[in-house]
């Protein structure tokens, strides 16, 4: 790296030096494939260079010295020598794949918060709603996307008229109308999208946001839409004006009818009606080597992985059969043996108010954003009804956001063997939480 540092006669050594390394591996890995008189040649090319550094002569006379030797290579090298950029590229990047794909199997690996199960001492995906008129600029669309992972996203309509949702009515259920596609995350990886519908006047906006992004917050922001009020304004609009979609799933084309409920607001051409930035959910490191040498501590965020955690909740969609193979962070709360019960707020372990954490605190407390643990439904695994103590050689993990959290009070403890790791450090996005993972 720092070569231009050397003096002429050094770097001609080390040159020669590198040239002698080339002359080993080719030897070595083709002796058996070289005639006697190429075998000869190489050697003596190779000893004379060795001959001439430990001699320490003149720059000069190394250089006449190197050049035969690399002659000689030109003549026996095959494909070790010479290698054209291409080869040498194709190693580089072989190299450093395998570096990296140890480093994530045994050290440490990248995590990114899909949900705000852990909200608030992770971050899931959020949205920030831009007030109707004032989408950002592509200069500050471009800022938050690099310091902040916003994506914003803007519909523009396309005609003068009443802005309308689509939705899909089930009886008295009224919920906002989706279409499931195929996407990328972060421009690279694949991911489910899902498309919600909007009318203005007469034609159709689609906005795209992933799968895992709660749209209702959105539009109880910007339309003051909550689930409630939206089954009241379609209740009260009926007839509601309808119209057909067709979609494809797993392959089949099938029709859907969808029902346009007007949402009291208009817009004119060209106007950005909804502008909402998706905040990225947080990346962080994961260490993954501790749990090799340390028992995993009550309290400690705790990745692991779901594949072996047999229940109708831990499938997709629930009770499909189709397990779930993900990794998932909660928060851990119960050790084999444990006695677990709840009393909202407060999270009992062995009869006591649960210990280990700051946030185990603030959850009792209702504080900061805590809203304190709470009971699942009766006949799950932590209920009302009973206690639940935690079977050898698994873990018991909850959510912060006890509200919003599927987590093993739904759907049981962990085997031990898939624990992953605890959270290191926040590294995305560079917010107040950017540092040490807590």
């Amino acid at each position: 790296m720092f070569g231009f540092l050397l003096s002429q006669r050094r770097r001609a050594r080390q040159q020669a030096e590198n040239w002698l390394e080339v002359a080993e591996r080719v030897y070595h890995f083709r002796r058996d494939l070289l005639t006697e008189t190429q075998t000869q040649r190489l050697v003596a090319a190779t000893g004379e260079v060795r001959s001439l550094l430990k001699q320490k002569v003149e720059t000069e006379k190394l250089k006449l010295g190197v050049d035969r030797l690399e002659g000689a290579l030109r003549e026996t090298g095959g494909r070790y020598y010479p290698q054209s950029s291409v080869v040498e590229n194709v190693e580089f990047f072989l190299v450093a794949a395998i570096v990296i794909l140890g480093l994530r199997a045994y050290f440490v690996q990248p995590f990114k918060i899909p949900t705000n199960s852990m909200w608030p001492s992770y971050y899931g995906m959020t949205a920030e709603v831009h007030p109707a008129g004032e989408a950002p600029g592509w200069p500050a669309r471009l800022a938050r996307l690099a310091a902040f992972g916003a994506w914003n996203h803007s519909l523009v309509a396309p005609g003068d008229g009443e802005i309308s949702l689509g939705v899909d009515v089930m009886g008295n259920e009224v919920v906002p109308a989706t279409v499931t596609t195929a996407g990328r995350s972060m421009l690279i990886f694949p991911a489910l999208q899902k498309e919600f519908l909007f009318r203005v006047g007469a034609e159709e906006v689609r906005v795209k946001v992933p799968a895992d992004f709660v749209f209702g917050n959105v539009l109880a922001e910007r339309f003051g839409l909550t689930q409630g009020k939206l089954r009241q304004i379609a209740m009260n609009r009926r007839p509601l004006e309808t119209s057909v979609l067709t979609e494809t799933q797993d392959g089949r084309r099938r029709e859907r009818r969808i029902y346009w409920v007007p949402l009291g607001q208009t817009a004119r051409r060209g106007e950005a009606f909804l502008s909402f930035d998706v905040m990225s959910g947080d990346l962080l490191f994961v260490d993954r080597i501790s749990y090799h040498f340390l028992r995993p501590k009550v309290g400690q965020g705790f990745v692991f992985r779901t594949e072996n955690i047999r229940h109708p909740n831990m499938e997709s969609p629930p009770g499909s059969g189709h397990q779930i193979r993900q990794y998932y962070i909660k928060r851990l709360v119960g050790l084999p043996g444990d006695r677990l019960a709840v009393q909202p707020p407060v999270l009992l372990r062995n009869g006591k108010p649960i210990e280990g954490a700051r946030a185990f605190e603030l959850q009792h407390a209702k504080r900061d954003g805590f809203s304190g643990y709470n009971i699942g439904k009766p006949g799950r695994f932590l209920d009302s009804v009973r206690d639940y103590t935690v079977p050898e050689a698994h873990f018991f993990a909850m959510g912060d956001n006890s509200n919003n959290s599927a987590d093993s009070r739904f759907w049981g403890p962990i085997p031990e063997k898939d624990a992953v790791g605890k959270p290191l450090f926040i590294y995305y996005p560079f917010t107040r939480r950017w540092g040490p993972a807590n």
